[in-house]
């Protein structure tokens, strides 16, 4: 079928976001369009000068209901369903007074707008948009013949077009835009979807819808054969993908994923912490007095991964710190605000991306996390577990003395961050190994102590770091093997969820070793 060209003699612009409202009604006024509106759009408009018609003078019937009733009305949706080239349409279009609708230029009620501002249940309510999403369904069902339009950003386009072509707008934009205009229906449907079931307490509705906004196309996905894209959500979380970019190449998708991962971990923590991540697990944290302490020895866990590696620190980035990570190879930095010395000193890595949030997410916030499957969706409240001292059980004959009891908290709720099966062994405030994603928790923990083992070698230290450590387990041990390889790493105290069947086994070779253990009844598997 060839592409046609349809032409705009009629429009109807009904918006909540004005920009550039009066500069595209002029241009229409110019291409002898006429305009039609209703309420704050059309008082723009009229005070701007341009000649409009109200929609209660097209429809014959006034605004009713507090204007909860203004265009849902034949005259409108028979001027937008109508298919031109029909002959029982246009009679009855012709019977009936329906004027033709070529252009429909609509944005909906800030609803999610509302919801964030914190207004009233009531208020929210009334910012449901009834009339806007029905005109753009019927907009984009006939868009063989009418144009519809659902953001400013898209009027430049239309009227390159009309200028273009006679005041035409093609086939293919057309389709373009009804395709739009489906997908931010369904967008905002989703929206009030979502709030509807919190207000109902309903966590997991029958039929779940998602919606996001495009904030840019990435380079590529995960590998270079496979294309992305980064979306937003109403959900006002702090983070990577909601931050302002100071400085810096384009974030990748890797990027995105292991900002994300890094400052959700070091969003765990009170004191001043920086975490470092590699693909997406943690390679070295630590919490201090100050960043640039806590930066050191964060470091000192694994300076080889850390090279190339994110870092998310939970306060305000100051110069010492900034000078610090200024002398690795990093690719991204993010943190709640950036102090203008910092700014200077990363400013020297051009390619270096440093992110502001403006805030930290808080841990403990409930929401939802999904996961892609083939034909399907996982989802699963996220993990705001947090365990307090007052939340553990000693297990064994020794209880932990006060260092040990704030190394394995601190240990466990980096457990929290690293894929399963999962093994951190910290000491004073810092990992000193992490072993991550194996099979068996005894090669996790192996791994750890290995690691840690290198990274005193390479720093000449002839103490193992392990020795005197706590060891943190995101799930219980079972076997005795697994915490029989932490003891034999060095460690005193052990911090694990415990509920396996021989967990009389792990304890009496906790017992046997001198090791004071104490289970959290909260695990954190992490896929």
């Amino acid at each position: 079928m060839p592409e046609t060209a349809t032409p705009i003699r009629r429009a109807l612009l009904s918006v909540s976001d004005k920009r550039e409202l009066v500069t595209f009604g002029r241009f229409l006024v110019h291409q002898e369009v006429e305009l039609v509106s209703t309420g704050g759009s059309a008082r723009a408009l009229r005070e701007a000068g341009l000649p409009v018609i109200e929609v209660a003078e097209l429809t014959g019937f006034p605004e009713v209901m507090d204007g909860r009733v203004k265009t849902l009305h034949p005259r409108i949706h028979g001027g937008l369903l109508a298919k031109r080239d029909a002959e029982s349409h246009t009679s009855a279009m012709a019977e009936h007074g329906i004027p033709g609708i070529d252009l429909l230029v609509v944005n909906l009620y800030p609803f999610a707008q509302t919801v964030a501002s914190g207004a009233d249940r009531a208020t929210c309510v009334e910012n449901i948009d009834i009339g806007g999403p029905a005109m753009l369904r019927a907009a984009a069902k006939n868009h063989a013949f009418v144009t519809v339009v659902t953001s400013p950003d898209d009027y430049e386009t239309v009227m390159a077009e009309m200028a273009a072509n006679e005041g035409a707008v093609s086939e293919r934009l057309r389709r373009r835009l009804a395709a739009d205009a489906f997908a931010h229906t369904a967008a905002y449907d989703a929206e009030v979807a979502r709030w509807m079931a919190e207000q109902g307490e309903i966590p997991f509705p029958r039929e779940l819808s998602l919606a996001g906004q495009r904030k840019d196309v990435l380079r590529y996905g995960e590998n270079p054969h496979q294309g992305a894209a980064v979306y937003t959500t109403s959900v006002a979380r702090p983070g990577a993908v909601q931050a302002t970019q100071l400085q810096g190449k384009a974030l990748s998708y890797n990027n995105l994923n292991d900002t994300d991962a890094a400052f959700e971990a070091v969003a765990e923590f009170d004191e001043p912490a920086v975490v470092i991540v590699k693909h997406a697990n943690p390679c070295g944290v630590a919490v201090a007095d100050d960043l640039a302490a806590a930066y050191d020895k964060a470091l000192a866990c694994d300076p080889v991964s850390a090279y190339g590696g994110i870092i998310a620190v939970n306060r305000d980035l100051d110069a010492a710190t900034a000078e610090r990570i200024a002398s690795l190879f990093a690719e991204v930095v993010i943190a709640p605000s950036v102090g203008a010395e910092a700014r200077a000193v990363l400013g020297r890595k051009s390619n270096l991306r440093v992110l502001e949030t403006g805030a930290m997410p808080d841990p403990e916030a409930e929401g939802l996390a999904a996961k892609t499957l083939a034909g399907g969706l996982l989802v699963q409240a996220r993990d705001g577990g947090r365990i307090t001292q007052d939340g553990l059980t000693t297990v064994t004959q020794r209880a932990p003395d006060a260092r040990e009891m704030r190394d394995m908290l601190f240990a466990f709720r980096v457990a929290k961050h690293v894929k399963s099966n999962t093994i951190v062994y910290a000491k004073d405030g810092a990992t000193v190994g992490i072993g991550a994603g194996q099979m068996s928790r005894v090669d996790s923990a192996r791994i750890a102590a290995q690691k840690a083992r290198d990274a005193a070698e390479a720093a000449g230290e002839t103490m193992p770091r392990t020795q005197g450590a706590v060891v943190a387990s995101d799930a219980f041990f079972p076997f005795a093997d697994g915490l029989i390889a932490a003891a034999e790493a060095g460690v005193t105290a052990v911090i694990q969820p415990g509920g396996a069947k021989r967990d009389d086994e792990v304890t009496a070779a906790a017992d046997e070793r001198g090791l004071a253990m104490v289970t959290t009844g909260m695990r954190h598997f992490r896929h």
